[in-house]
């Protein structure tokens, strides 16, 4: 029977071709407008690192002083050197990292080549494996590296590409601060989306070019990137290691999530210390969260972003509506015809089944043309001067996502028009005939 409803509303789509012209339109600038939106939304609140989002914990202390103390508020959200080094040395987790952003001057070897800026991540050695940092060539430094302030580097594709043409760059030196640096490992392509490991500079932006053990950006004092929070006398050195300043990001990979438990309470524990040691003077006050409830609570994902996705589906709304009208005209116009159709045996249902076939075809109609003005609108956001812009691409889930949501919206449409031509009497619908 489905084969030969579809006959009918392809039939049906003839006979009131400026309606069916309509209801498409009104299908698809709804599908456009909200699977744009929701793409965009989708890209940007997706899971960075699924496989371990849930045992990659950030830690936050509350090192303060006393001055501007109120119970329960936030601790500060990145950390001291001071604390960083201290859990990293205690090596709780199953893997721990310190990292920070920075920005190097680059000296090319092609003479006369002008110096470049480029962005650089300070980390401790676990970094790569941490964080699942594809390497095409070569490795991440060592423990002992880090320790032993090797002047070592790891360079992204793009800057491999750029200094050495995509060779195989290992082994070679590269300037960088003026300082000469072994290349120990170069990255494949590699994008975190939203680059979660440091919330604190731009989270939507590219891969750093270049990567160094933190312990060498610290002996060569290095340039860092990313807020600053002081609360006491640094002594002119706010990156120094007993500098009573939170600049720092530090992370945990446990086993399981159920480890979560155990290692708060080391943290707790350690907040006791220090407070006993005399650094810390205010209450125990510790924060352990994962990849996703980090990045839910500091609201990744921008507001204008879910403003507009409440917005599009607002005017999906609106345009369904339209739709609900415009199916109502046509189906009623037709009473005559389903009369016939119920005085020759069709039931109720059957007619119901009738015109929800003819929605959900008017609905593929629309998510076909909606696809194309979700494209158009997706070309129109990667024009944004927005670091977030150039990812708002249509992935396959999301193409599945489009073609389900207009069937869907148009059928939903449909259930009034349908069950209002279903109750059509036929005996009055002969006799008027």
């Amino acid at each position: 029977m489905f084969g030969y409803y579809l006959n009918l509303a392809v039939r049906s789509f003839k006979r009131n071709k400026a309606l069916t012209v309509l209801m498409v339109l009104a299908i698809a600038l709804g599908i456009g407008a909200s699977m744009t939106t929701l793409t965009v939304f989708h890209v940007l609140s997706g899971d960075p690192i699924p496989d371990k989002s849930d045992r990659l914990f950030y830690v936050q202390l509350d090192p303060e002083t006393m001055q501007g103390y109120r119970p329960g508020e936030e601790p500060q959200n990145q950390m001291t050197r001071f604390d960083s080094e201290a859990l990293l040395a205690q090596k709780r987790g199953l893997r721990q990292v310190i990292t920070n952003g920075g920005n190097v001057v680059i000296t090319p070897e092609k003479p006369g080549a002008a110096p470049e800026f480029t962005d650089a991540r300070y980390a401790s050695s676990d970094f790569f494996a941490m964080f699942d940092v594809p390497l095409k060539y070569g490795r991440g430094w060592t423990a002992a590296e880090d320790e032993g302030k090797a002047r070592v580097a790891v360079l992204s594709k793009e800057t491999n590409d750029k200094q050495f043409g995509g060779a195989d760059s290992t082994g070679k030196t590269l300037r960088i601060d003026g300082n000469d640096f072994r290349i120990i490992g170069v990255l494949d392509a590699w994008r975190l989306v939203p680059r979660f490991y440091d919330l604190y500079n731009d989270q939507y932006d590219t891969t750093e070019g270049l990567f160094l053990p933190f312990s060498t950006s610290r002996d060569l004092k290095m340039g860092t990137q990313g807020s600053t929070n002081c609360w006491g006398d640094s002594g002119g050195d706010s990156r120094s290691l007993t500098a009573p300043c939170a600049w720092l990001q530090y992370w945990v990979e446990l086993e399981s999530p159920a480890k979560a438990a155990d290692y708060r309470n080391y943290l707790v524990n350690y907040s006791d210390q220090q407070r006993k040691a005399g650094r810390y003077e205010r209450p125990t006050n510790v924060r352990l969260r994962n990849v996703m409830e980090l990045m839910e609570f500091n609201e990744v994902v921008p507001g204008d972003v879910r403003l507009q996705l409440w917005l599009a589906f607002g005017f999906l709304l609106v345009c369904l509506v339209n739709t609900v009208g415009l199916l109502l005209a046509k189906f009623l116009r037709r009473s005559g015809e389903i009369g016939v159709r119920r005085a020759l045996g069709a039931s109720r249902s059957e007619i119901f089944k009738q015109c929800l076939v003819e929605a959900g075809t008017v609905g593929v109609a629309g998510g076909l043309l909606g696809l194309v003005l979700a494209l158009l609108g997706l070309w129109a956001v990667r024009q944004q001067p927005a670091s977030y812009a150039s990812l708002a691409h249509l992935d396959g889930s999301m193409l599945l996502s489009t073609f389900a949501l207009a069937v869907l919206a148009s059928l939903l449409a449909g259930v009034l028009p349908a069950w209002r031509a279903m109750q059509v009497a036929p005996a009055i619908q002969l006799k008027s005939q």
